[in-house]
């Protein structure tokens, strides 16, 4: 799904309905059981291997609860957020046999948070209206005044280059955003002080960022970004479920990409027109990905864990469509990369979604300091641990 409010997004179903007119109106792929063994029900490349490293509440049907985005501690404990749980737990696994000993709530009464990341050893966390600074179980304002609702949650990294770096999705599907500081990529210093180009932003024309990370030998920051949804490529068309395609974006400083008016390389929107010359001025994504799919979360591998094919290739969680009449996403890929570049992608996690529907969505995906590759999946309330077998190596 790409993000809005729970409301917000039943409204924009019923119009798709309406402006498509056609009887049987695309969802969201339906809830099915959670296999008794989740693990085994994923199917993955020779070579690798699925365990539940945590249990959590599910999601099932609701919209931004169960797990969401992780972040190592300096104690090498997993941490997670619980979104609309407004709760942030520990999940420590102390004799480190691949599953966590229990889970222990950091904090909770939080407003919607998501992005999770470590400054000086003190955690802070990006809620729907900004970030706080957790303390001996206070959370203390650290950066405030963030517009909230519409894609309202935020995620939250640290950068190589010392700098904090924050998403602010869109305020709406399509539409020309009054506050600069919507379909951003914010940057902060590691005191909460703008750094962008701008005030804090960094990037715009992002309509929902909230996965990014940087490429281990280059540096070079990527971004997933959710389309815009009910589209068509022709004016007054009928809503296509092929556009427009998400995207891979390398975040450059200053860099527009696009959104609301254009997508893919340069192409405009033929029911939201663009300024004249807007569209030659975006930078074109990197890479693209099946509408709606909703990339989220993305890491590098950088393990010895990992085969040595798999080395400095980006593994990205598509959450799923909720607009499209045959679903996309419910998965995890491999984009395969080429002299610091993106070159194709594959699958690389399946099994949450069949013909019946899907039991789980993933959401964020992170290498732990085992080297093993960590899945969150809010629909399940699950917490999965991939590890090589030595296969490929």
């Amino acid at each position: 799904m790409n993000h809005g409010e729970h409301g917000a997004t039943t409204l924009l179903l019923l119009v798709c309905c309406l402006i498509s007119s056609i009887t049987a109106c695309a969802g969201m792929a339906p809830v099915t059981p959670t296999p008794t063994d989740p693990a085994a029900a994923l199917h993955l490349p020779p070579g690798f291997q699925a365990g539940v490293f945590a249990r959590l509440p599910p999601a099932g049907s609701d919209y931004f609860r169960g797990p969401r985005f992780m972040a190592v501690g300096p104690d090498g404990h997993l941490y997670l957020s619980l979104g609309r749980d407004n709760k942030v737990v520990m999940l420590p696994d102390r004799n480190h046999d691949g599953r966590a000993d229990e889970v222990v709530t950091v904090a909770d009464r939080l407003n919607a948070p998501q992005g999770l990341a470590f400054i000086d050893g003190k955690l802070l966390v990006a809620n729907q209206d900004g970030v706080v600074r957790l303390e001996n179980g206070h959370a203390l304002p650290f950066i405030s005044g963030l517009p909230a609702g519409g894609h309202t949650l935020k995620s939250l990294k640290s950068g190589p280059d010392g700098y904090l770096y924050l998403n602010v999705g869109s305020s709406c599907n399509v539409c020309t955003e009054t506050d600069p500081l919507r379909a951003t990529i914010l940057r902060y210093t590691a005191d909460g002080k703008p750094a962008g180009t701008r005030g804090a932003v960094w990037a715009e024309g992002l309509r929902n960022s909230q996965g990014f990370a940087w490429h281990p030998a280059t540096h070079a920051m990527y971004a997933t970004n959710d389309g815009a949804d009910m589209r068509s490529g022709t004016q007054n068309g009928k809503p296509d479920d092929s556009l427009p395609p998400e995207h891979l974006n390398r975040i450059e400083s200053g860099a527009h990409y696009g959104w609301p008016y254009c997508w893919g390389n340069r192409l405009p929107d033929p029911n939201f027109a663009a300024p004249a010359g807007n569209c030659a001025k975006m930078q074109p994504p990197a890479l693209t990905l099946p509408a709606h799919s909703t990339p989220i979360g993305i890491a590098f591998v950088d393990t010895s864990v990992f085969p040595a094919e798999y080395q400095h290739d980006a593994i990205v969680a598509l959450h799923g469509s909720w607009n499209r009449e045959q679903p996309s996403g419910y998965k995890v890929v491999r984009v395969k990369f080429r002299d610091g570049r993106p070159v194709g992608v594959s699958d690389f996690i399946t099994g949450w979604l069949d013909a019946r529907g899907a039991w789980g969505r993933p959401v964020d995906v992170m290498f732990g300091p085992d080297g093993a590759l960590y899945v969150s999946d809010d629909r399940a309330g699950m917490i999965y641990r991939i590890t090589s077998t030595g296969v490929g190596k």
